[in-house]
């Protein structure tokens, strides 16, 4: 206990960013921070990235296709943001070598990393899902981030203070049948988060998990486009809006920031109700 507390107020190790646009405040709270974002071209991911680049960080977007990559870091540097990419599909040990090697490219170490990148190959039940599904599921959603991580972790540590967090789902809490295996994986990501910030925070690495609720993008579009589901929603929900993926991204910033010190082990749902006590 005693070296965590001590940890938690450790000064921060610099770094030397150069920030040279109008869209990157020099004294933003991210400011000199390096981060490196999953499955960031678009959607959530793309919007978490934006947010940690506009608040200070230099940022490493990823995704599988090289044309994605293109488009989101054109679209963040058109904006005059400190970001770069890489093609990472985060199941493959190659790309999550390459992935690191990017974000190296810029510094020393890295402060940030925000896992975001999943996928859900099947529309169903779990009984219904083949063994291929389940290792596809499993490999990208639970296995990847734990796996990254490990890769990153001796570059985080050099930092002096780092903070991870982890993308679960609203389907952990309350599940679907058509999500199946989906379901399956984002409840085990809650559980990785919570024993990976057990684990490195005598390391001054802190560990939280985001859980978005129904944010309209296009991983998402069979639920919000489905008229009798959303109506359902509505009933639990009450504020009668789908999320945006920019409800999620100032989230995310905090929970990078010094304002988070303290908050370790955290799922956070993000889905205009709670579905917990």
């Amino acid at each position: 206990m005693l070296r965590v507390y001590q940890g938690l107020f450790r000064p921060y190790v610099g770094l030397s960013v150069r920030l040279s646009s109008s869209r990157i405040d020099p004294k933003g709270i991210l400011a000199n921070r390096v981060a490196v974002v999953t499955g960031s071209t678009d959607g959530i991911g793309f919007a978490i990235a934006r947010r940690l680049a506009e608040d200070g960080a230099h940022v490493v977007v990823s995704s599988r296709k090289q044309q994605n990559v293109d488009r989101a870091v054109a679209t963040l540097q058109g904006e005059g943001l400190s970001v770069v990419g890489t093609v990472c599909h985060v199941g493959k040990a190659e790309d999550r070598k390459r992935l690191v090697a990017t974000a190296l490219e810029h510094s020393s170490g890295v402060d940030f990393l925000v896992c975001n990148a999943g996928v859900n190959p099947l529309v169903g039940s779990i009984l219904g899902a083949s063994e291929q599904v389940w290792d596809k599921i499993l490999d990208v959603n639970v296995k990847a981030p734990a796996l990254l991580l490990r890769q990153l972790l001796p570059h985080m540590e050099k930092r002096g203070r780092g903070a991870v967090i982890l993308v679960s789902s609203i389907s952990a809490y309350m599940p679907l049948v058509e999500l199946g295996a989906y379901n399956v994986s984002k409840t085990a990501v809650l559980g990785l988060t919570r024993s990976l910030a057990l684990e490195l925070a005598p390391k001054d690495i802190r560990v939280n998990c985001l859980v978005p609720g129904l944010i309209k993008t296009d991983f998402s579009r069979m639920l919000h486009e489905n008229e009798t589901f959303w109506n359902s929603l509505k009933q639990i929900q009450k504020l009668q809006r789908i999320g945006q993926p920019e409800d999620c991204a100032g989230l995310v910033s905090f929970l990078c920031s010094p304002d988070s010190s303290y908050i370790n082990g955290e799922n956070i749902v993000v889905a205009g109700f709670s579905p917990q006590l």
